[in-house]
């Protein structure tokens, strides 16, 4: 061996070392996947309140074998863009199925709600449309329920008169929400004590504060107000023209109802001739209602409108 040629290196002892053999890189495999797609755990996890309400939503839906559609919004009002989040709650309801509406609202827009039912009964068809008031629908959401077939309701539901609301300024320029059909009272009331005595100071005060542009507008909401509650009732709760009509006047009567917020209950509701199905608070049923209608309440906080069902749930300002 020459001096320019590698020698293997020798231990003191004169034995070879071992060559070092390094461990092979084990061949990559896949990590198996699940057999159907899933949602993550954190995704899960951010949206188990949502899962739970909708599980729930379901388990209804089987009990009364109908379809159910939730409108929740305890502090904003009806008005015309809750025509999108309604459209997307039907986007997976098949024409001519039986739906369930919970609906709680202080009411708002009476042609967005007259659009609501409407949009609700056409994708229903000729099936049955109820709709659940698990605590309160007023005004222009008592519009709503008149579209029905049947309206449910327990011991915490009520209805509202459909007098609409105008916002009108005070003496000190401030607006303030008045019923419309009650200045229209105070209208004709001192227009017939004028008419009887043409030198009632009182009569002429007040007659003398009234814009007639302005009772004449009141006039015309008051009568649409009216037209929707008929055409509504007459869709399917009321088949007789007349009896429509004596109940849309009835639930406008301020004389009878002194305040706009007063209750109208399941028994007051169905002395008016509404068709009500009544359920206990111990209901079976009632009590699934219930517990899903508080637990929407808890995303149904500040403007928040909820609009929910199996398929979707959508948390709208």
């Amino acid at each position: 061996m020459t001096p320019t040629e590698d020698a293997e290196p020798t231990t003191p002892d004169g034995d070879i070392p071992p060559t070092y053999v390094p461990t092979p890189v084990p061949a990559p495999e896949p990590t198996p996947a699940p057999k159907i797609p899933s949602k993550t755990p954190l995704y899960e996890a951010m949206n188990a309140a949502r899962y739970s309400r909708q599980s729930l939503i379901k388990q209804i839906e089987q009990i009364t074998a109908t379809t159910l559609i939730c409108y929740v919004s305890p502090n904003s009002e009806i008005h015309r863009d809750d025509v999108i989040g309604m459209v997307d709650l039907l986007h997976n309801v098949m024409p001519g199925t039986p739906i369930d509406l919970l609906l709680h609202s202080p009411g708002g827009n009476i042609d967005a709600a007259e659009k609501l039912i409407t949009l609700i009964r056409k994708r229903a068809g000729t099936a049955p449309v109820r709709v659940v008031i698990p605590d309160y629908a007023k005004s222009a959401a008592t519009l709503i329920a008149l579209g029905a077939d049947t309206i449910v309701m327990s011991d915490s539901s009520e209805l509202g008169v459909i007098d609409p609301q105008i916002d009108m300024p005070n003496p000190n320029g401030h607006l303030q929400s008045l019923s419309a059909q009650s200045y229209l009272d105070a209208f004709h009331l001192h227009a017939k004590n004028l008419k009887e005595n043409p030198d009632d100071p009182v009569a002429r005060l007040m007659l003398s504060k009234m814009e007639p542009a302005t009772v004449r507008k009141l006039e015309r909401v008051t009568k649409r107000s009216r037209s929707i509650a008929e055409a509504l009732l007459a869709t399917a709760m009321v088949k007789d023209e007349a009896e429509a009509i004596r109940i849309a006047n009835e639930l406008s009567d301020t004389k009878k109802w002194h305040s706009h917020g007063q209750m109208i209950s399941h028994e007051a509701a169905g002395k008016i001739g509404l068709t009500v199905n009544y359920l206990a608070p111990h209901d079976d049923l009632w009590q699934l209602y219930w517990r899903l209608f508080c637990l929407q309440l808890t995303a149904a906080s500040g403007p928040i409108k909820l609009f929910e069902g199996s398929y979707a749930s959508l948390a709208l300002p």
